[in-house]
């Protein structure tokens, strides 16, 4: 198959997705991903109706990704669970990723990588500037 053919391409399904957050993830400065303890990253295809309302969402397209949790600046991480506590989450959502991807000139790689970091930058309690450097440092 040439650079241009793609007629046999499909889009990544979620354990396609997956496998890419892990990717990207791994990709991550290690002193922020260490920050990362206990933290669980999570493929689904849209976000449910409830986190739709809560967040304001006019159509199930509008939400890329989610933090869930109790960040670090508030006193969260592994170590802390109370019993029947979930633990720190960030969700990355496949179909609303792949349309913002297929309206927008960057590699699906780098917008996984934005989202993620931009997410699990709610957890840490980092800056804009912050979560733009580890970015740039990820795809270095």
């Amino acid at each position: 198959m040439s650079e241009t053919d793609w007629s046999g391409c499909k889009a990544p399904d979620l354990a396609a997705f997956e496998a890419l957050a892990e990717d990207a993830f791994a990709r991550l400065p290690e002193a922020f991903r260490a920050l990362c303890e206990g933290v669980v990253i999570r493929v689904e295809d849209f976000p449910d109706d409830e986190t739709l309302e809560e967040m304001g969402c006019e159509t199930e397209f509008d939400l890329l990704g989610l933090f869930r949790g109790t960040g670090l600046a508030q006193g969260g991480g592994a170590l802390t669970l109370a019993t029947g506590q979930f633990p720190n989450m960030v969700w990355l959502y496949r179909r609303p990723l792949l349309d913002y991807w297929a309206e927008h000139d960057e590699t699906l790689g780098h917008l996984v990588t934005h989202v993620l970091v931009h997410e699990i930058g709610h957890h840490v309690g980092l800056s804009d500037d912050d979560m733009a450097a580890i970015e740039a440092a990820a795809e270095a």
